[in-house]
């Protein structure tokens, strides 16, 4: 009785301890949906607000704008385009790895953007725009060829595998199609057709020279009249015996 309300206990015991574990497993998906949504609805507001001040403000602002706006447009599609290739090509994480490097000088420069649209000095602002411009340019000429470098491996492993699936349809079809055969020859044609005229000559100057003597004809399917059998063709038949 006491090993029985033991197992009954650890039985309890393990069911709570999973009851729990599935409990803190749920809560932390949907804590990290969450965040994942707010994050979203964040970049994109911010986006959204960095469009309009590069269209609606000029000067200084309008092009920290527009450099931020550049900035994160063209890291965000490099990294959709890398996180999507890698699941089905392995040789793309090293290529990951490279755009996280580049993703930290990424965030230092729209951090350093975005302090700078709140800074006052606008002279001193306008002064470091060029050198802020050709750290964008470098930043987002390195997404740019990551991104298009993978864009055009997966579309020539997309041209190989469509030309041997093209090959091999191909090769299927002809299969199909067995019943073709070429034509014969000229030569082959004229000895073929020889063949057949000797075979035919003989066999009409078999019918000519007829049964021989003593042969039996082929078996009819009905037995002949014994009284209307002639030796050959030609010959009238006998005429049956009357009686009077």
């Amino acid at each position: 009785m006491e090993a029985v309300i033991l197992i009954l206990g650890l039985l309890f015991v393990a069911f709570m301890a999973l009851g729990v574990y599935v409990s803190v497993k749920v809560v932390g998906a949907a804590k990290r949906g969450v965040d994942r949504t707010i994050t979203q609805a964040r970049r994109t507001v911010e986006e959204t607000t960095l469009r309009a001040k590069s269209y609606g403000q000029v000067g200084v602002a309008g092009e920290l704008a527009q450099l931020r706006l550049s900035l994160r447009t063209s890291m965000r599609a490099t990294q959709e385009a890398l996180e999507a290739g890698v699941a089905e090509d392995a040789s793309l994480s090293e290529s990951l790895g490279l755009f996280q490097r580049l993703s930290v000088h990424g965030r230092e420069l729209d951090d350093e953007l975005k302090r700078l649209e709140r800074e006052p000095d606008r002279a001193t602002v306008a002064s470091l725009l060029p050198g802020l411009k050709q750290r964008t340019e470098r930043i987002t000429h390195s997404a740019e060829s990551l991104r298009w470098a993978a864009r055009d491996r997966a579309r020539q492993f997309a041209d190989d595998d469509l030309a041997a699936l093209n090959t091999q349809i191909d090769v299927e079809a002809g299969a199909l199609r067995h019943w073709t055969v070429e034509e014969p020859s000229p030569g082959a044609g004229a000895g073929a057709g020889a063949g057949a005229g000797a075979d035919a000559s003989g066999r009409g100057g078999d019918r000519a020279r007829g049964p021989q003597a003593g042969e039996e004809g082929p078996e009819a399917l009905t037995a002949r009249d014994p009284r209307a059998q002639t030796g050959y063709p030609w010959q009238k038949a006998v005429r049956p015996e009357t009686t009077n």
